[in-house]
């Protein structure tokens, strides 16, 4: 295998990765009730530090943004504090790592955090029951309000200020896979007739916000994005979806981000309104570090980047079986098959 992904890499002025390959954020949920990062996560990412860099799991930015059992939070001292065991940890062992920001907007549930209503861009709920709480039924969430959408621009750079006091190197905000950005920038579950509704310029306003804040705050060298145009989870595909996305996608590079992250789909797939992948598609409409993902082995990561589809090869499950993937890989060694009957007892 061409050993391009073993290759160091220049984020920008401020960050160099030790190589190309990127540990996808993984939900876990391994926090304590308090959504306080435990010690079995600091074993669990401080033994995947060799990858160039980590993307944490999703981590809360507020109480009301949850929407699974037992996902981290950034937005309290304790948080703060455990999630700095984490960091120090990753450091000490030579890697770099990215907390990854999170609202689940209508994924949320009142009863992780004792309220009467979530939130999200327009009233339009989920059908079914939460992942690993099948008594629990989806809500009908409430319209956000300008006023509560400045809020919450205002609580994600405060949780951005937080990653950085917490160790991180950087911040990646979901922007993809259904939760509360991707809610505001497809058709389906954006039903607004405001500012934040209707047209693509509209629909990516609140999304702009939060980028811009987020790098007003902490720099716009230590923020990725993560973006799903095709990843429809939780969410009904709408052809027009796309030109939300080439509107958004057109404004990214005056922001100088560290990356753009290509959210969950399988890479392998088509999509007529793209006009082929989503890779692909990322790819002719952004020309900076792209961070590839989607069913992709070391190999054929490594055959993408060299042929220019993307920068950086992001890896999951098998990080999941496989903490020491990078070793096994320049030492030729098999890799574990990942499953989820084993999901359960690996760290």
């Amino acid at each position: 295998m061409n050993n391009i992904l073993f290759q160091p890499f220049k984020l920008n002025d401020t960050l160099t990765l030790n190589n190309r390959i990127v540990m996808a954020p993984l939900t876990r949920c391994m926090a304590d009730d308090e959504l306080v990062p435990t010690d079995a996560m600091v074993e669990y990412y401080g033994r995947r530090a060799d990858t160039g860099l980590i993307i944490s799991e999703a981590t809360l930015i507020r109480a009301d943004g949850q929407g699974y059992p037992n996902t981290p939070g950034l937005f309290n001292d304790k948080q703060i504090a455990g999630w700095r065991k984490v960091t120090d940890k990753v450091h000490q062992n030579g890697g770099k790592i990215f907390a990854q920001l999170w609202h689940t907007g209508r994924v949320a549930h009142p009863s992780f955090f004792d309220g009467e209503y979530v939130l999200a861009p327009s009233a339009i709920g989920l059908e079914g029951t939460l992942p690993r709480m099948r008594h629990l039924s989806y809500t009908v969430p409430k319209a956000l309000t300008e006023t509560k959408i400045d809020q919450l621009v205002a609580d994600f750079a405060q949780a951005a200020a937080n990653a950085i006091d917490a160790g991180f190197d950087g911040v990646e905000i979901h922007g993809a896979n259904g939760y509360l950005f991707d809610q505001f920038l497809h058709y389906a579950s954006n039903q607004r007739q405001d500012k934040f509704g209707e047209t693509p310029e509209n629909m990516a306003r609140f999304p702009l916000m939060v980028v811009d804040a987020v790098c007003q705050r902490i720099g716009h060298d230590r923020v990725g994005l993560r973006l799903s145009p095709a990843g429809y989870f939780n969410m009904t595909a709408d052809a027009r979806d796309r030109q939300v996305f080439d509107y958004l996608l057109a404004q990214l590079p005056q922001r100088n981000l560290a990356y753009l992250h290509e959210g969950m789909f399988d890479d392998s797939l088509e999509f007529d309104f793209l006009d082929g992948r989503v890779s692909s598609y990322l790819r002719e409409h952004y020309a900076a570090t792209l961070i590839g993902v989607g069913g992709y082995s070391a190999a054929t990561g490594s055959d993408a980047i060299q042929a220019g589809k993307f920068d950086l090869l992001a890896i999951g499950r098998p990080l999941i079986a496989n903490p020491d993937y990078v070793a096994k890989l320049k030492s030729g060694e098999p890799l574990i098959d990942y499953s989820d009957e084993m999901l359960a007892q690996l760290i």
